[in-house]
């Protein structure tokens, strides 16, 4: 199987590298670490830079830290999409259509817009909706696949 060469997250995966959540951070580590070695690409919406300074039922980011955000999504291995017209319409039609929140349309739209085939995220009521969403596979970051040793 081969990885996708674009995978989208949405803003809770970088919150929860950020803050080193317990049972994620390992998962966003190695995507991270996969994406550095040019794996893949992680795309996101610029929507993503102002979620992630304070989810609901979150604490809210330091300054420190949401400045060491915005470093990092200038990294090659990062996209960062612009919220348009297009992709604020798609959002529209996702919402009436699926019954998906607002923001959580808005970062399906710009994975179809940037061609991701995947999805992470930890919303589970999102990954429970599934992958008909215009054909993006949701689910939760996964951790690299282990190589096989061969002796």
């Amino acid at each position: 199987m081969s990885l996708p060469d674009r995978i989208y997250w949405d803003s809770n995966v970088f919150l929860a590298w950020l803050q080193s959540e317990s049972g994620r951070v390992a998962a966003c580590q190695s995507g991270l670490d996969a994406a550095q070695r040019g794996d893949f690409l992680i795309g996101t919406s610029a929507l993503t830079i102002a979620e992630t300074l304070w989810l609901k039922k979150s604490p809210r980011l330091t300054k420190e830290k949401a400045e060491l955000l915005n470093r990092f999504f200038l990294r090659s291995s990062m996209r960062v999409v612009n919220l348009d017209r297009q992709i604020a319409q798609r959002a529209q039609r996702l919402v009436w259509e699926s019954g998906v929140k607002p923001k959580d349309s808005v970062h399906i739209a710009t994975a179809l817009r940037y061609r991701c085939p995947v999805l992470e995220t930890f919303d589970k009521p999102l990954i429970k909706k599934g992958s008909g969403l215009g054909g993006v596979e949701i689910r939760e970051p996964q951790p690299a696949a282990q190589g096989i040793l061969d002796i």
